[in-house]
């Protein structure tokens, strides 16, 4: 079903209140982050249980994203939009209201669950709102919010958590979810998507629960429980591989699949969602790392480490609307090319980490990086959503976000593990090269001990330098690496093949 696309103050309208539910959403994801310490203490539960708030709600919005396409086939995409933000206030509410660590969880996996929507719907519905000339704008506009997003996820989150209840980073939601729904509703009366009654693929949901669910979860709790050391990871491992296994060959013999497959049949949805997942993957590892160097090693507060990386949103919030509305006249690879150069460029320049750096050497290749992640999801993303037929859009957004967000857990647990091995390598490696027959050696004792401080104390002092400069030596690696591995993804998106006209542009939207 077509509709004209709308203009003047509906437009407006629209877009704000789909940017304002995507905002809150994504926001949702990393404002409880800093705030755990003060949660758990006022439950009265441990910090590590604490986590468990975190990673119940990735569980379950990573296994609710992928039946996005299946939902809007069945109910209308404009109701399961509003549905879905008005159930995700609900469930914030909820979550502020907890009284019990258990309570809190339950209800975390709610709001986790009734997000998966949000995000894909928000782009479908989006796109079809705007004239084809425009689309390369609305993309723009709806990146700048999930940009911006997590880097004011911790900040809030720390600064309530100081001030207030720990309860109002969920209240916060329920404004900003009843006016994005009602916005929603007013504006898009009319324009609901055509409706197929189809039967549940019941195989495929079950298998795409247990598949996602223990992989989530092997990411989540494998550095916690060494890895592959732990029965736990193994059996869940094991558990994962074979039902996501299952799950492929069930979906692509599937005559109504609840994840449809057979996306990556295009090509350009295929090198677009790979080259958006393992660039998301590297990006979202350093956007964890960067925070933990400067907190453990640099001796910095979560504030501080938070103020260091928010300037990587300055550029995309002011570049965004000019890429926007030239898109349509560059070739999105060009686009994506300078994104990941420049995402290499910073990344080799975070590489030159010392502990004597000073502020500013934090915060230049995180402004510089906005020019990178400015040009990074609204290419990519057209590049997915192109050639594609206006009922495929949902489908395919949420299938692309569902591997772009699984991606980024996976960065999010390599880079913290490889960090903390890199850090033991060169642990023994330095701590082998201090001698206590060497001249070096034993004048930096002396000096120490004319300072007065005692022999016990001078070796912890010592032990503490050497595990700072092994944590800084592995970070630096891997930022290295992640460099290297963004210049390789330039090969990759030259697989494209244009025109990348944005997406429902032969039919006009829905």
């Amino acid at each position: 079903m077509n509709h004209p696309p709308l203009s003047g103050s509906r437009l407006v309208w629209i877009t704000l209140a789909l940017s304002m539910a995507v905002f809150m959403q994504v926001l949702d994801t990393t404002i409880a982050n800093v705030a755990l310490p003060t949660i758990s203490g006022n439950l009265g539960a441990a910090t590590s249980q604490g986590t468990w708030v975190i990673t119940s709600f990735g569980v379950a919005n990573a296994i609710s994203i992928p039946l996005t396409g299946f939902l809007a086939r069945r109910f209308g995409e404009v109701r399961l939009f509003v549905a879905a933000t008005v159930l995700f206030v609900i469930a914030s509410w909820l979550c502020g209201i907890s009284g019990s660590l258990e309570m809190l969880i339950f209800f975390r996996v709610v709001q986790g669950a009734v997000a998966g929507p949000l995000i894909p719907l928000s782009q479908s519905l989006l796109l079809a709102c705007y004239p084809p000339e425009k689309k390369g704008m609305a993309l723009a506009l709806w990146s700048m919010t999930v940009i911006v997003a997590p880097i004011f996820g911790p900040i809030l989150g720390g600064i309530i958590s100081d001030n207030w209840h720990w309860g109002w980073i969920f209240f916060i939601n329920v404004p900003v979810g009843l006016g994005a729904a009602w916005i929603a509703r007013q504006q898009l009366k009319g324009r609901e998507t055509a409706t197929v009654s189809q039967p549940i693929d019941a195989v495929g949901l079950g298998l795409l629960v247990v598949g996602v669910g223990c992989l989530q979860m092997v990411l989540d709790r494998g550095k916690e429980l060494d890895w592959f050391n732990s029965t736990e990871v193994v059996i869940m491992a094991i558990i994962a591989v074979v039902a996501l296994t299952y799950l492929v060959i069930w979906e692509l013999a599937e005559k109504h699949p609840v994840v449809d497959l057979s996306l990556f049949r295009h090509r350009n949805f295929t090198v677009g969602t790979i080259s958006i997942s393992i660039g998301y993957m590297l990006y979202f590892g350093t956007i964890v790392l960067l925070p933990l160097v400067l907190q453990t090693q640099m001796g910095y507060t979560a504030t501080w480490a938070g103020l260091a990386a928010a300037p990587v949103g300055i550029l995309p919030v002011l570049l965004s609307p000019v890429i926007g509305k030239f898109a349509h006249r560059v070739d999105m690879r060009w686009l994506v090319t300078l994104s990941f150069t420049i995402f290499a460029l910073c990344f080799f320049w975070r590489s030159t980490f010392e502990t004597g750096m000073d502020f500013a050497w934090v915060v230049w290749p995180q402004f510089v990086q906005g020019i990178g992640v400015a040009c990074f999801f609204m290419p990519l993303t057209t590049i997915i959503l192109s050639g594609l037929r206006p009922e495929e859009i949902a489908g395919a957004s949420s299938l692309a976000n569902f591997t772009r967000i699984l991606a980024g857990s996976i960065g999010a647990s390599a880079s913290t593990t490889l960090w903390d091995r890199r850090e033991a390598v060169h642990h023994v490696m330095l701590t082998e090269s201090i001698d206590v027959y060497s001249f070096a050696t034993r004048e930096w004792f002396g000096l120490l001990g004319k300072l007065g401080i005692g022999s016990d104390k001078a070796a912890a002092l010592v032990a503490g330098n050497v595990t700072r400069q092994g944590y800084l030596m592995a970070s630096n690696e891997i930022f290295w690496g992640a460099g290297l591995l963004f210049i390789g993804l330039i090969v990759l998106v030259w697989f494209a093949k244009p025109p990348f006209r944005p997406a429902g542009n032969d039919g006009g939207a829905h």
